[in-house]
């Protein structure tokens, strides 16, 4: 059954095994087979969480051309906003996706046109954004339409990028749609894979050209491997001062702020020397909300953020202590968690607050991010340079967190305490037991949990909570995965 434990130790099968070396690997399925779990079902469950950071895949072309329900589809799940009116705004731009055994994420920008920028500026702006994160693009275009001289703009704007692209023709719904497919070789972007999104026909053959096309880890490997510098995504609402913030630490005007929602500019990437360190700061700074643009702005910062984070190891998120904990801040701080990102709590313009709101502000921490509790917290004012030398201590804290390995054999030795004094709650008639378990991946930290029948929302999040008590994970999030043993015998 462990075909994948190989005595060379490979570097290639290690990774098969998550963060499990070989030695532990064998160990922990010896345990798995003497109680009782299916060792196919216990290595898929390792294999899935032992994985590094996803490759990132983007989805863009112009608007209603089918790239939401594009996207829906990849997914599985009707979960990004499909309208015919342009202007939807999402909570969320990126989502995670499976196919035949590989996993990646989906960055989608669908069903948006700004028109008070025009269309080209739009789509230009939006596709930017997405190919910045991204490992490999999906470029939709209509084939009953055919290109346009928005699809051309994208089209040079993809070259530049230099990413690999697979066409998707869509609105293919049967073969005599094929024909108008065939006119997109002219896009000069090789083979157009005529898709039907919204009924399904054709997308398995251009999901396997997105599995050659995509990595098997992101194009960006972190800089701990060979000493250079960690990536660091100061992110957060417009006017909250990233920029000015992005400025005091680097000690020189390096970022300007532009006032134009949504205007395309390069990447603001800066080396900086702090704390004795070099950094790299991916600014996200450079949108900022005008009424008659404020969805467009929203929408747009939402793609700009999510590039950033995909880039980053950990992510500042920089909140203005003088304003109320706002829906938006609460938005961009479960991105970053939902990112898998190691997690910072900047809050700015704290030199200006009197006793009566810091009072008021602690009260907000306590009731609007108590999801994040663990994340270390930093007060700070971008204006005056105030406290900026505790930043680099909360970072570091952070990503050591982040790294984390806990050995298995010390983990169930905690588990086994942890049920014989806080056992699960019993419910209709039995009482389920966490049986052993296992740290499957870091960066972040995961687990696996095997378990004797349904463990509880709330069980789990009191185990998370004595994990992060015990092995001191402050700074990032945490994802358990628990598998439930099948009754002996129901597998033949």
């Amino acid at each position: 059954m462990n075909d994948h434990i190989q005595p060379d130790g490979s570097a290639e099968h290690e990774h098969d095994h998550g963060a499990l070396g070989d030695a532990e690997f064998a160990e922990f399925m010896e345990l798995a087979a003497e109680e009782g779990f299916d060792l196919e079902d216990v290595e898929g469950a390792i294999e899935a969480l032992g994985h590094g950071p996803l490759p990132v895949l983007a989805v863009v072309g112009r608007p209603n051309v089918g790239k939401s329900t594009l996207v829906n589809r990849i997914i599985g799940r009707r979960e990004a906003v499909v309208e015919d009116k342009p202007g939807v705004t999402r909570d969320r731009v990126t989502y995670e996706a499976e196919w035949a055994g590989r996993r990646f994420k989906v960055v989608d920008t669908g069903g948006w046109e700004q028109d008070v920028l025009g269309i080209d500026a739009s789509v230009a702006a939006q596709a930017e954004y997405a190919i910045e994160a991204a490992d490999a693009v999906v470029f939709v275009v209509d084939a009953k339409v055919g290109a346009t001289d928005t699809d051309e703009a994208v089209v040079r704007l993809l070259r530049k990028a230099g990413k690999p692209v697979v066409l998707c023709a869509n609105k293919v719904d049967g073969p005599s749609g094929e024909a108008d497919a065939s006119y997109l070789w002219s896009l000069g972007l090789g083979e157009p894979y005529p898709v039907s999104a919204l009924h399904g026909r054709g997308t398995g053959d251009m999901l396997d050209q997105v599995l050659e096309a995509l990595p098997e880890a992101p194009a960006q490997t972190f800089g701990t491997a060979v000493g250079g510098p960690r990536r660091v995504a100061l992110i957060g609402r417009p006017n909250v001062g990233k920029s000015s913030l992005l400025n005091k630490v680097a000690g020189e005007e390096r970022v300007v702020v532009d006032e134009i929602a949504g205007t395309t500019r390069d990447p603001v990437d800066e080396l900086i020397e702090l704390g004795g360190k070099t950094w790299k700061f991916v600014d996200t700074a450079g949108i900022r909300k005008r009424v008659h643009l404020q969805q467009g702005a929203d929408y747009y910062a939402s793609l700009r953020t999510a590039a950033a984070v995909e880039k980053a190891e950990v992510a500042v998120v920089l909140l203005d202590a003088a304003d109320s904990i706002s829906v938006q801040d609460q938005r961009i701080v479960t991105m970053a968690v939902e990112a898998g990102r190691a997690l910072v709590l900047a809050f700015n313009k704290w030199d200006t607050l009197d006793e009566e709101r810091r009072y008021y502000l602690e009260r907000e921490i306590e009731t609007e991010l108590d999801q994040v509790a663990w994340a270390p917290r930093v007060n700070v004012s971008a204006r005056t340079g105030r406290h900026m030398e505790k930043l680099v201590p909360a970072i570091e804290t952070a990503l050591e967190g982040w790294e984390t390995r806990v050995p298995t054999g010390r983990l169930n030795a905690f588990l086994g305490e942890l049920v014989a004094s806080h056992p699960h709650p019993v419910r209709g008639g039995k009482q389920p037991r966490i049986l052993f378990g296992t740290q499957a991946g870091t960066k972040p930290p995961r687990f696996v949990l095997f378990a004797s029948g349904f463990i509880e929302a709330g069980y789990r999040r009191f185990i998370e909570r004595r994990l992060r008590e015990e092995f001191d994970f402050e700074g990032t999030p945490i994802h358990i995965s628990v598998r439930v043993r099948e009754k002996r015998g129901r597998k033949k």
